[in-house]
């Protein structure tokens, strides 16, 4: 009889955990909901790519110190080096800067800054001489480049837009811009590093 009692309660208890599983079964937790992500856009992209070269830029313009601003390797003399004429360092930011603000004036509609229309040559006016100036010039570039990419449409991608004296399509100047950040970056990348200066994006 005792036997019989506890193989009884074994029973019981068995079938009270199988119904507690089934229970816990039978409503399985639901994952929170992710935020839905906006699907690309042709504007979307191109203001992306401006964005990482923005940071790219402005960082290394931030990281090298202001009394560093008009370096060049011609001043390292270099064995076997041909760095005769090359930028300054403040130029080429000056020079990046200029060739945004030419690239995507003509996709944004924006007008180009008197400082930008005279300036001789391609480096850019002669009038900014602090590091702040020329960190600020190239922010305000960028800013033109963010407006030329949210004008971009599948549409009006191969628009043509007038470019210097002829004309060229939007999508090739908003995204030729970008392209030369890239060259000129590599450049300023080598000039902090001459520098004993490890590029922000490099310190990881």
């Amino acid at each position: 009889m005792k036997y019989l009692r506890i193989a009884f309660l074994l029973l019981v208890l068995s079938f009270a955990i199988g119904a507690l599983g089934q229970g816990q079964s039978s409503a399985p937790a639901t994952p929170a909901a992710q935020p839905q992500q906006p699907a690309p856009t042709m504007a979307s992209v191109v203001d992306r790519e401006i964005s990482s070269y923005e940071k790219l830029l402005v960082d290394v313009a931030e990281a090298m110190p202001e009394d560093k601003y008009n370096f060049t390797p011609e001043s390292l003399g270099i064995k076997g080096g041909s760095y005769a004429g090359v930028r300054t360092f403040a130029q080429l930011l000056t020079h990046t800067a200029t060739a945004n603000f030419r690239f995507w004036s003509g996709v944004s509609g924006d007008p180009l800054p008197d400082s930008v229309k005279n300036a001789k040559g391609s480096n850019g006016p002669d009038d900014l001489k602090t590091k702040a100036q020329i960190v600020q010039f190239v922010k305000d570039s960028f800013a033109v480049g963010h407006r030329a990419a949210k004008t971009l449409t599948t549409e009006n991608a191969l628009e043509p837009v007038p470019f210097r004296n002829n004309t060229a399509p939007r999508m090739f100047l908003a995204t030729f811009a970008v392209i030369h950040d890239a060259d000129e970056y590599g450049q300023m990348v080598e000039y902090l590093r001459m520098n004993g200066i490890v590029p922000p994006a490099s310190r990881q």
